[in-house]
């Protein structure tokens, strides 16, 4: 790693705006000998100061020891940036980037070029705002993201409404009113806590108001016009996070340069990657700054179109460390890089009849919908799909004599029919090992009522036959010889999806359903792929008084048949010795179901607290869901104190008409 001790931060730079608000930023400077450099824009509202410092750190110190400034930014109403949080990825959140780019490429110390890079929230506003085209962002670094707001990202999935809607509905509703730091805009800090109470929303609400696929969800979708966005991508994304696609669509769609790297990764940064092996993801930015910053010429535009981490089998379990496989370079596209192999399910065994109507626990072996892996630890895959396979309509195919190579997005073609106007299904496809354990390869989802399109969906017709397509999940999985594939289709995936209102029994005609299976062309050249050993700045000092740790639980109450899955995330306390500030954040989130699925609940709670000499802060949330044949019912509380008397306080109440949900 280069020389650190040249580097220059500034812990908060005010970026002014054209109507009068100040964003507070945190910049990371190269050596004043290098000369002006490119700019590295990181733009989110999860707080630089106290929030994520300890990978700012870790990225934005190495990014500067290398020859680029870098500036953390606090989004509008966040950390301690002026204005008010609105939602996510509103158009003045892209207004003001774009304000921010042109001011950074503006300094002294900039050479006039910027690139952006993000995870997640930052990863999807910066294809945002590359499909604006302001001049002088030159390069994006997209980690984690979407291109469609609707069909992928925590709100729906297949039409199907996502428990992760409130899961990270109740995180947003907690971020979203936090008060600045006293300690950076002075006595003003009160009043700025006061107006962001004040402006407070119950997003998982409003999320819920939009349950097609509308204008609402369609705004911040850049696969509305891809060839909006002219600036190179390099796309990033791992099998184990829940936003892989877009690293797909991306490179499928772009009428600019770009290139996808996908790893056995959760929701993290590759070079801390969990499942492992991480990699030198820095070096991989330096290399597309190097070459669309600075203008250097380079080995970039030789890499494969994709890089992909290829998974060989393993047994099943909540957690790995490491992930076997090997790296496989693509010169082309998924598409032009496999074949279809075609199965009819006719051919694979089954019970009859071919009709299945799922226990409402039927999907706790599901693991995270996304693994943020925010722990080493965090038990958050798939476990062993024989438990949901109990509550599923099953389909085994022959024992394979030879291995399969699967590459891409797996379709199940299936004629079905309901006995209920809304029903919905979760299909699985499985790696059955030879001493009987069953590891999830990839899932997808389909609410039947959209299956002609997320737009205008229909109430089912009882009893009518009709065909349709669930798309699964991407995914690189060899199956070896000896195994088998299984395909288990279930009208539950709980806690995962938000039960249909009544419990419909769907049946399934083999003769006309098919799987189609995308596999490695035989005679496809891939390319050799290696990347360096991971690489960081040095990590943020910090004093730990505290020990964090995550539970999680799922019970079964054998007197009224109800299941609870409790998950208790605790981070404990440390302290951030550079700002001398004692830092803490606790969440638990609870999911129950009996056998009607109206008895569905969900709750989240979130504690976050800050705490120094002559400050000390503490928010309390909870937001609840339940719903009845007709609505959704939500509601929130919001509970801040200082020096630990109430503060402030909000309640909220909304009633949401379910539409074909």
């Amino acid at each position: 790693m280069s020389d650190q001790t040249a580097i220059r931060t500034i812990e908060t730079a005010w970026i002014p705006l054209s109507d009068g608000r100040r964003l507070a930023a945190r910049l990371f400077l190269p050596a004043i000998d290098c000369g002006p450099a490119p700019a590295i824009l990181e733009y989110l509202p999860y707080r630089r100061r106290d929030g994520t410092r300890a990978r700012d750190d870790e990225t934005h110190l190495w990014f500067a020891a290398n020859g680029y400034a870098s500036a953390r930014v606090d989004i509008a109403g966040t950390g301690d940036s002026d204005g008010l949080v609105e939602d996510e990825y509103v158009i003045r959140e892209q207004d003001d980037a774009i304000e921010v780019i042109a001011w950074l490429a503006a300094q002294s110390w900039c050479s006039g070029s910027v690139g952006m890079i993000g995870i997640s929230w930052g990863g999807f506003n910066g294809l945002q705002v590359a499909a604006r085209c302001p001049p002088a962002l030159k390069a994006v670094v997209t980690l984690c993201s979407t291109v469609d707001r609707y069909t992928d990202d925590v709100h729906f999935m297949g039409g199907c409404l996502l428990g992760d809607n409130i899961d990270w509905g109740g995180a947003f509703f907690t971020y979203a009113a936090l008060p600045p730091d006293p300690a950076v805009v002075g006595d003003a800090w009160q009043e700025m806590w006061r107006k962001r109470i004040a402006a407070l929303d119950l997003y998982p609400a409003t999320w819920l108001k939009h349950q097609r696929r509308d204008a609402f969800w369609r705004h911040g979708s850049v696969a509305e016009n891809y060839s909006a966005i002219e600036t190179p991508i390099l796309a990033v994304g791992g099998w184990a996070d829940g936003y892989t696609a877009a690293v797909f669509r991306l490179t499928e769609n772009l009428p600019g340069f770009s290139r996808g790297i996908v790893g056995p990764w959760g929701h993290r940064y590759p070079y801390t990657g969990v499942p492992g092996p991480a990699i030198g993801f820095l070096h991989e930015c330096k290399r597309w700054w190097d070459r669309w910053l600075k203008d250097l010429p380079n080995d970039v535009e030789d890499d494969p179109a994709l890089r992909i981490w290829l998974q060989d089998p393993i047994a099943p379990a909540a957690h790995y460390d490491v992930r076997p496989g090997r790296w496989l370079g693509l010169e082309a596209n998924l598409s032009e890089a496999t074949e279809v192999q075609s199965h009819g399910l006719a051919s694979f065994t089954s019970r009859e009849p071919p009709s299945i109507r799922s226990h409402q626990a039927t999907g706790v072996a599901a693991g995270e919908w996304c693994a943020y892996a925010l722990g080493k630890v965090a038990p958050e895959m798939p476990l062993d799909q024989s438990v949901d396979d109990a509550g599923s309509m099953v389909f085994d195919g022959p024992v394979l004599s030879t291995p399969l190579e699967i590459v891409g997005r797996p379709v199940l073609r299936l004629r079905v029919a309901a006995d209920r106007p809304q029903a919905f299904l979760a299909v699985r496809l499985c790696d059955v090992g030879p001493d009987g354990s069953v590891a999830r390869i990839t899932y997808g989802l389909l609410n039947i009522c959209h299956a002609n399109g997320h737009e205008q969906p229909r109430a089912l017709v009882p009893g009518e036959f009709r065909d349709v397509e669930i798309t699964l999940n991407e995914i690189a999985q060899v199956i070896t010889s000896g195994h088998r594939l299984r395909v288990s289709i279930s009208t539950s995936y709980w806690p995962m999806v938000w039960p249909s209102p009544s419990a419909a029994t769907v049946t399934i005609d083999p003769a006309g359903s098919v799987l189609e299976l995308p596999v490695l062309r035989r005679d496809l050249e891939t390319v050799s792929v290696s990347f360096c050993e991971p690489e960081f700045g040095p990590p943020m000092r910090q004093t730990i008084t505290a020990l964090g740790k995550e539970e999680r639980l799922i019970t079964r109450d054998v007197g009224n048949g109800e299941t609870t899955f409790l998950i208790t995330r605790d981070d404990g306390w440390g302290t951030i010795d550079d700002i001398d500030t004692a830092v803490h954040y606790s969440k638990k989130k609870e999911f129950s179901i009996g056998d009607d699925p109206l008895s569905s609940r969900a709750s989240i709670c979130c504690q976050w607290a800050r705490k120094r000499a002559g400050w000390n802060v503490r928010v309390e949330t909870e937001v609840t869901m339940r719903s009845d044949a007709h609505n959704f019912i939500l509601t929130g509380s919001y509970r801040a104190f200082a020096e630990g008397e109430l503060f402030s306080e909000r309640f909220f109440e909304r009633t949401i008409e379910r539409d074909h949900l």
